[in-house]
């Protein structure tokens, strides 16, 4: 692949994410407004328990979603500096299926799990 082929993949990667970004957080917004609507009490309502659970459910997928979007960032960053498709662990070049599978991925198959993210 070339660069303007793994630029093509994150923007792809990018506009998926912030769709489900845009969808996730409208989900939030009407698990909290059915949460105002009900004045469930979490606490010793079951339906509060029900709704909290949801509610911090959508939470950590947006976390994760924001986070995804911060990882694409600094992929397109390495694609700029030249580093990107090289493990940040060994600097051998990443497998091309990996990067298509995974076009932020920082590490090679070897040492996947073992770079930290910055």
């Amino acid at each position: 692949m070339t660069d303007t082929a793994h630029r093509t993949r994150l923007a792809e990667e990018r506009q998926t994410t912030v769709n489900r970004l845009d969808g996730l957080r409208r989900e939030f917004g009407q698990v909290v407004e059915a949460s105002v609507d009900s004045n469930a009490d979490d606490e010793h309502d079951p339906e509060g328990a029900t709704i909290a659970y949801e509610r911090s459910q959508v939470a950590a997928l947006i976390d994760q979603a924001e986070q995804h979007l911060v990882e694409i960032d600094a992929a397109e960053a390495r694609i700029a500096d030249g580093t990107y498709g090289r493990c940040v662990v060994c600097g051998r070049p990443i497998p091309n299926e990996r990067l298509e599978a995974r076009p932020t991925t920082r590490t090679c198959i070897d040492h996947a799990g073992t770079a930290h993210h910055g």
